[in-house]
């Protein structure tokens, strides 16, 4: 080999071994070893808002059994490790408004939680958060305004219905945020 090729093999090997040690935020495990099968027993709702809880709960499985290799059970009893949550409360506020209308085309949607991620076999807190915020912005659709073609409180309901799908991508976003935030300890 010439000198060239050498030296740039030798550049490439000592890249590789010292990589910079940056990942992808969700592929990056921090949890002990020994936990194989998470419990996700259902979210406790202390909002007004019918079945919140179960979407999140729901979202939360689907996402530790899409983004991580851990079995997900409902009971702690079969689990290496629990994860608990309270749902605290559920804000929505207009964002935008539709200068025609006047009606509110985008909501900040805001949830808030008590969670607490805990090793069974040793009752360590691997994770916990009195207030584990997640925020995100939401279209409305439009069957949300009212004959006047404004957004009130009671069409604001229509949001949060269990059919909605914006309630579903609500749930979807805020259990990876909270599947991140758990297994990378942040």
């Amino acid at each position: 080999m010439t000198g060239p090729r050498v030296l740039a093999l030798g550049m490439a090997a000592a890249l590789l071994v010292s990589s910079c040690g940056y990942h992808v935020a969700g592929h990056s495990s921090t949890l002990p070893k020994s936990i194989h099968v998470i419990a996700v027993p259902a979210l406790e709702n202390k909002t007004t808002s019918y079945r919140l809880e179960q979407k999140l709960t729901a979202a939360t499985v689907h996402e530790f059994l899409a983004k991580t290799s851990y079995k997900v059970v409902p009971n702690p009893e079969d689990a290496d490790a629990v994860l608990r949550g309270k749902v605290l409360s559920l804000e929505a506020v207009p964002l935008l408004f539709d200068t025609t209308t006047g009606r509110a085309t985008t909501m900040l949607v805001t949830v808030k939680c008590e969670v607490t991620f805990t090793e069974s076999a040793t009752q360590k807190v691997l994770y916990h958060a009195d207030n584990f915020v997640f925020r995100n912005e939401y279209e409305i659709a439009a069957s949300t305004a009212n004959s006047a073609g404004q957004t009130d409180l009671t069409t604001l309901k229509n949001f949060f219905e269990e059919q909605d799908p914006a309630l579903d991508r609500l749930a979807q976003d805020f259990a990876a945020h909270l599947v991140a935030a758990v297994i990378e300890n942040y």
